[in-house]
């Protein structure tokens, strides 16, 4: 099992388990983060989700690329990109608060997901960042495009879709993406935790969802922008390069 979930005293705690790939997500581990997203959903004994990864090297490290692999066509990223969304909106859309505890590497598809997330924890190491400008050549989907601007700015979302930039914990913290920075994260969270499991569920579970209304509300359709970056030959070459573990060549193509 690579997605894991223990629950203890009210506190879930969903663990990615894959640390020899960085946590990176296979479709499996999507569907499994899905199916407990179900789970905790109808728990009312469980009053806050913590979201953590295995090994101490990373949060999650994206989606594995490997698995790119067979695309053939832009149809295929939209495919792929509403499989992830129904994923990522099932996890944004728990009432329960929801906290990010981030060790390392939180890239890609794993930023994505601290981002739903209400709260990030992490350690002072802990690097932040969407590179697929320099590693795949794919993009992102509209509505995480609009989490990104509103949970790090748009300027700092600029520089990570196009500059490739990391963000380091001290600058996530002055953002206000982190709500706190600790060398000991695992004890930081369950204070945290605690915290917020003593306060009224109702008002938490309104709020949560008025904020998640406001942010996705009136987006525009962007099919048409993922079927042009997947349908690319950079994003093909992208994946090769990654496969052969060399650089990849773009050719704005």
């Amino acid at each position: 099992m690579t997605v894991r979930l223990d629950i203890d005293g009210g506190i879930a705690t969903v663990t990615f388990d894959r640390p020899e790939a960085r946590n990176a997500m296979t479709w499996a581990m999507y569907e499994s983060l899905a199916s407990i997203c179900e789970q905790l959903r109808g728990d009312d004994a469980v009053r806050v989700v913590r979201f953590r990864g295995a090994g101490g090297e990373a949060f999650v490290a994206g989606t594995d690329i490997a698995q790119f692999q067979t695309f053939r066509t832009g149809d295929d990223g939209v495919a792929y990109e509403e499989r992830i969304e129904a994923c990522i909106a099932g996890l944004e859309s728990l009432e329960k608060p929801t906290v990010a505890v981030v060790e390392g590497w939180c890239v890609g598809g794993g930023l994505v997901i601290a981002t739903v997330c209400d709260f990030r924890i992490a350690t002072p190491s802990a690097k932040f960042g969407v590179p697929i400008a320099r590693t795949l050549g794919n993009c992102l989907s509209v509505e995480n495009v609009a989490r990104l601007a509103a949970a790090l700015g748009r300027p700092r979302a600029l520089r990570v879709l196009l500059a490739a930039d990391l963000l380091g914990a001290d600058e996530a913290l002055a953002a206000g993406f982190l709500h706190e920075v600790a060398d000991d994260v695992g004890a930081a969270s369950e204070r945290f935790c605690k915290r917020l499991a003593q306060l009224a569920p109702v008002t938490q579970a309104v709020s949560k969802t008025a904020l998640n209304r406001l942010l996705l509300r009136d987006l525009p359709d962007a099919q048409d922008l993922i079927r042009r970056a997947y349908g690319s030959d950079d994003f093909h070459e992208g994946v090769r390069a990654f496969v052969e573990k060399r650089p990849p060549r773009w050719t704005g193509a």
